[in-house]
C-alpha cells in the first residue's frame, strides 16, 4: 500500500510512540489564555446555553483560507449582556449582529467580548451571527497539533480535513469552545471547489452547485455533538454504502475511500459490522441512529468525529501495521476502526465537561480494544491486549489534568485508564454487573457532558463496591500499588505498599494449586496460610495492575 500513501502523512507511518502527542504537563504554567479557555464558570459563558449552531464555511485551498458565518443560538439562563465567544488567531471577525444590529467586541487573544444590545430575558432563544475569514492555523503533524489539514493525495489532487481536539474547534469556527456546553443539534454547510466532495457529520439533506465551479454541501447533525467533532473532510472519493441492523433498528453505514482505495476499502471496512456488535453488545445501543455512521479516508490518522469517523491507517490492521500490545492479538484487527468508533459512545455520546478529564474518552477508548479482542478471540486474547500495552505507561504525570485551564493531563489516560477499567473489572468479579454498568453509564448520560467524578460515582454505586481510593490512586498519583510480601514457611504476611491513605482494593493471589483466592490487604500487615512450599511458588494475578515485591525474612516496620 506504500504508493498509495498521502505524501503529506507519510511521517505518520514513522512513529515509534503511539499517542505520543500528549506530553507531560506537570510543570506547566498557565496562561490568561488557558483560563479563558478552560474556565467553564466565567461570568460571560455561565448565562447562555448553546441549542444551535448554523455554521457556513467556504474553503479556499489555493490560498489556504476560509470565510463563513456561524449562527449561535441559545437559551439565556441568566440575566446578562456581556458574552464570551472564542475564535482563534489569525482567524479575523468581520462583523457581528444580532436581531438587525451590529455589536462592538473587544478581542482578549482568542477570547471575543461582546456587548449585547438586545434584552436577554431569562428563558428566551435568542441568536448572534459571526461573521468572519482568515487562514486557520495549519496542522503540521496532524492529528496531534490540530488545525487545518491541506494536503494532496498520490495523485497530487487536493484533499483537505479538519482535526482539532484539544486544541479547540475555534481554531477555524466561531463557537462557545468549551466541552462542556454542546447545541442540541447543528448545521454545517461547505462550499468547495469542483471536483471535490465534502463529508461533514450528520446526513447530508443538499447538494448545490454554483456558477464559479464549487459545489455547497448541506449537511445536518440532529443530535447533541462536542464542537471539536464537527469536521470538514473533503477530496475525490468513492462511496460505500451498506446497513447495519442493531439493538435500535436499521443503521446506515456509508464508508468514503479516494476513490483509487475502492476495493481496499470494501475490504478493510467489513470489520465495521463485528465492531458495532461487539460495542453495542458491552456499552448498549450505537448513540447516532439518526444521524448514521461514516467512516471518511483523511490525510491524517484518525479522530473520532462525530457520525464521520476520519480513518487514515491506510488499510491494514494493527496500529499504522503495528501491534502495540506486542502479543499478536493487535494485528488481527484495525486498530483506528475499531479505537475512533469506541469513541461515538466515550467522548461523544458521554463528553468530559473539562479536558482534564480526557480519561473518559481516552481510557475507555482504550479499554474498547481490549473488549474487542476479547469479542474477537476470547478472555485469554482480551485479557492479554491490555496487559501487553502495559509498558506503554510511563507513570510520570497523573491521568488527570488541571481544571480550568484546558490540561489534558497525560498521556497515560490512555493504556493506565484501559489497565485501571481491567483491573476494576477483576474487582467486581461479575462480568454480567461489569457489563450492567457500561451500558448503563451509556443510557444513564446518554447525549450528555459529564465531570470525570460523576463517572467514579455512578462505577462505585452500581458496583456496590467503594472504588474511590482505587480512582484516585490511579487516576491522581503516579504510584502503582505495591503488594508487599513475604513467605515464612507455610505463611504469607502481605500488605499494600506506595498507596494513598485508605487503599484497600482486594486482589487474587495463588495460594495453593487449586488457582486464585481474593484477599483484601490493606495498609497493615496481614497473614493467610499457604499449601504452596517456595516463594517462587506464590504469584498475583497479572490482570491487576500492581506490582508485587518480597521484602524478605525481615518485613518492613508501620
Amino acid at each position: 500500500m506504500t504508493s498509495a500513501l498521502c505524501r503529506s502523512s507519510l511521517a505518520a507511518v514513522l512513529l515509534l510512540a503511539p499517542l505520543s502527542f500528549l506530553a507531560a504537563q506537570g510543570d506547566s504554567v498557565f496562561s490568561h489564555a488557558d483560563t479563558l479557555r478552560g474556565s467553564l464558570t466565567a461570568p460571560e459563558r455561565n448565562w447562555w446555553d448553546v441549542t444551535y449552531y448554523d455554521l457556513h464555511v467556504k474553503v479556499m485551498p489555493a490560498d489556504s483560507s476560509i470565510r463563513g458565518r456561524n449562527g449561535i443560538s441559545y437559551k439565556v439562563v441568566g440575566p446578562s449582556t456581556a458574552m464570551q465567544i472564542d475564535l482563534q488567531e489569525p482567524m479575523q471577525v468581520d462583523s457581528m449582529t444580532q436581531d438587525g444590529q451590529l455589536l462592538e467586541y473587544q478581542r482578549d487573544g482568542s477570547a471575543l467580548f461582546v456587548s449585547l444590545k438586545s434584552a436577554q430575558t431569562v428563558g428566551a432563544i435568542k441568536t448572534i451571527t459571526i461573521y468572519y475569514h482568515g487562514q486557520p492555523r495549519a496542522a503540521k503533524r496532524p492529528p496531534w497539533d490540530g488545525g487545518y489539514i491541506w494536503a494532496r493525495d498520490s495523485l497530487d489532487r487536493r484533499w483537505i480535513a479538519t482535526a482539532n481536539q484539544g486544541l479547540g474547534a475555534s481554531v477555524w469556527w466561531p463557537n462557545k469552545d468549551s466541552q462542556a456546553d454542546e447545541p442540541d443539534s447543528q448545521r454545517v454547510v461547505v462550499t468547495m471547489p469542483d471536483p471535490m466532495y465534502d463529508v461533514s457529520n450528520g446526513r447530508l439533506r443538499n447538494t448545490t452547485t454554483n456558477a464559479d465551479s464549487t459545489t455547497t454541501y448541506d449537511w445536518f447533525i440532529s443530535s447533541p455533538i462536542n464542537n471539536y467533532d464537527i469536521a470538514v473532510n473533503a477530496g475525490q472519493y468513492a462511496h460505500i454504502g451498506d446497513s447495519y441492523k442493531g439493538e435500535a433498528g436499521n443503521l446506515t453505514l456509508d464508508f468514503y475511500p479516494l476513490d483509487y482505495h475502492e476495493a481496499a476499502a470494501r475490504a478493510e471496512f467489513s470489520q465495521v459490522r463485528p465492531m458495532l456488535k461487539c460495542f453495542e453488545h458491552w456499552f448498549g445501543p450505537y448513540p447516532w441512529y439518526k444521524d448514521g455512521y461514516k467512516l471518511v479516508e483523511t490525510p491524517h490518522l484518525g479522530m473520532e468525529h462525530q457520525s464521520a469517523v476520519a480513518y487514515g491507517n491506510h488499510y491494514q490492521n494493527g496500529y499504522l501495521g503495528r501491534d502495540l500490545s506486542r502479543t499478536g492479538w493487535g494485528k488481527k484487527w484495525d486498530f483506528i476502526i475499531v479505537h475512533e468508533s469506541a469513541h461515538e459512545w466515550w467522548g461523544n455520546n458521554i463528553t468530559s465537561k473539562d479536558i482534564a478529564d480526557s480519561w473518559v474518552h481516552e481510557g475507555f477508548a482504550n479499554y474498547a480494544e481490549n473488549l474487542f479482542a476479547e469479542c474477537q478471540d476470547g478472555p485469554r486474547a482480551g485479557s492479554e491486549y491490555v496487559i501487553g500495552t502495559r509498558p506503554l505507561i510511563q507513570n510520570k504525570v497523573p491521568v488527570v489534568g488541571r481544571y480550568g485551564v484546558q490540561n489534558d493531563g497525560s498521556g497515560d489516560m490512555y493504556y493506565k485508564g484501559g489497565n485501571m477499567l481491567h483491573t476494576i473489572r477483576q474487582v467486581i468479579n461479575d462480568d454480567r454487573k461489569w457489563r450492567r454498568i457500561l451500558r448503563g453509564l451509556n443510557l444513564t448520560f446518554w447525549h450528555q457532558t459529564v465531570t470525570g467524578q460523576q463517572v467514579q460515582d455512578y462505577i462505585s454505586r452500581e458496583s456496590g463496591i467503594d472504588l474511590s481510593k482505587v480512582f484516585t490512586q490511579y487516576l491522581t498519583t503516579v504510584m502503582i500499588p505495591v503488594f508487599e510480601y513475604k513467605v515464612d514457611a507455610d505463611v504469607l504476611s502481605y500488605r499494600w505498599g506506595n498507596v494513598v491513605p485508605g487503599f484497600a482494593m482486594p486482589v487474587r493471589a495463588r495460594l495453593n494449586d487449586k488457582g486464585f483466592t481474593l484477599l483484601h490487604p490493606t495498609e497493615e500487615w496481614q497473614t493467610v496460610k499457604l499449601s504452596i512450599n517456595s516463594a517462587e511458588g506464590f504469584q498475583l494475578d497479572r490482570n491487576f495492575y500492581v506490582t508485587a515485591t518480597d521484602v524478605g525474612l525481615n518485613p518492613p516496620k508501620n
